[in-house]
């Protein structure tokens, strides 16, 4: 037995190399491992827990809406179209012209309303002057009667003439009170008269339609020679400003982590990748699939266009934490923990894992900034295994 060497292999090699038909532990020997004494060391990736930046991201998918749409309805009914002057597609300005309708019975109406007003104003002049007569009137039989009254208290005028002098001023005070009346009714009908005319001149602006606000048009519903209608579809669609953004919904369980403001990185068919933040989050929940809404506002870029499909993330947190390679933890039954290597030696170290951002899994408890874990094959290992920790470059899972 003197010329036969003997080799010790560690419980975890055997397991590995039996799981990996062909694998000889004078394999590992060639892949790293070294030779100590009666045994085989196996070379191992390890990494330090570190410090990093982490981000929590939930991940959406939706459709491009208006962020607003503004209907254009015309403002009277039954009268045909006789212009339209842009299409889908094309940007206005607010007051621009888009529409015409044809304006010739609102014409004559405006110039059947401008004869009354001025039948009413003549009707109230009358009045004015009919009040202006009965005044004097009043004024004249009221001297009358004075003088009647002095004269008969002298005894040089009969009861009779005082008895007549006194119907003469009762007479022209009703005549004074029915041209006060008249007067009334005549501003009435001129009240009337200038609120007729006011509408039609209003009717007729509206012949002219122009864009309430600006913005690109969507939808031309309009056609010419058909007739308008207040109940039926509207003649524009616009999208005020030209804004789209995304309407995307969210599972309850993570609508909670959403706040206004929080960036968002988006995919968009046919377009590169774009950047929003969210607009608003909406304070309901459906009760049938559990879903809430979340709109995302998006930078201005030629190319988005309402009904496009868009999916992506929210940044939801970010901050800086102790991590290890994602690969590094691992989760049983029991609990989540890493394989920590001190001189040399492997132990099992529990650990409370959080967040899990590209190949790095935050480790909230359990770890020391510095601590060495094995960051790749640790199922392969147990307590109190030794091993060569080779580190990682840049500790992300190649060796240095």
């Amino acid at each position: 037995m003197s010329g036969i060497q003997r080799f010790v292999v560690p419980v975890s090699i055997v397991v590995f190399s039996s799981l990996v038909p062909g694998l000889a532990p004078s394999s590992l020997l060639a892949q790293g491992g070294e030779e100590q004494g009666e045994g085989v060391v196996p070379a191992v990736t390890v990494a330090l827990a570190a410090e990093r930046a982490l981000v929590q991201r939930v991940a959406i998918a939706g459709t491009l809406i208006p962020r607003e749409e503004v209907l254009v309805y015309p403002e009277i009914s039954g009268y045909p179209i006789i212009g339209l002057y842009v299409d889908v597609g094309d940007h206005v300005e607010t007051g621009q012209l888009i529409a015409h309708l044809d304006d010739h019975a609102l014409r004559r109406q405006l110039a059947q309303a401008e004869a009354e007003n001025a039948r009413a104003v003549a009707g109230m002049r009358q009045a004015r002057n009919a009040i202006a007569s009965s005044e004097a009137t009043v004024s004249q039989v009221n001297q009358a009667l004075d003088r009647t009254k002095a004269l008969h208290e002298n005894g040089t005028a009969t009861q009779a003439n005082l008895d007549d002098a006194t119907a003469a001023a009762l007479t022209a005070a009703a005549s004074l009170a029915s041209a006060q009346d008249g007067f009334g009714m005549a501003a009435a009908q001129f009240q009337q008269a200038q609120a007729a005319l006011d509408l039609a001149r209003i009717n007729l602006e509206h012949a002219e339609i122009t864009a309430p606000v600006k913005g690109l048009i969507s939808v031309r519903n309009g056609q010419i020679g058909s007739m308008t209608s207040l109940g039926g579809e509207p003649i524009y669609r616009i999208i005020r400003d030209g804004l789209v953004e995304v309407e995307a919904e969210v599972v309850e369980t993570e609508l909670g982590l959403i706040a206004v403001d929080d960036p968002v990185e988006l995919e968009v068919a046919g377009l590169d990748p774009l950047e929003g933040s969210v607009r608003l989050v909406s304070p309901v929940v459906d009760p049938a699939n559990r879903l809430g809404t979340v709109r995302i506002r998006l930078e201005a870029r030629e190319g988005l266009r309402p009904g496009l499909f868009a999916a992506g993330w929210i940044a939801v947190a970010e901050r800086d934490a102790l991590a290890v390679p994602a690969s590094a933890v691992i989760t049983d039954a029991e609990e989540s923990y890493v394989l920590r290597v001190q001189d040399g030696v492997i132990e099992r170290q529990p650990v409370v894992a959080g967040l899990l951002w590209e190949e790095w899994r935050e480790v909230v408890s359990g770890l020391e900034p510095g601590d060495q874990v094995v960051a790749r094959a640790a199922a392969f290992f147990s307590d109190g295994d030794v091993i060569r920790p080779v580190l990682t470059d840049d500790h992300t899972g190649e060796d240095q």
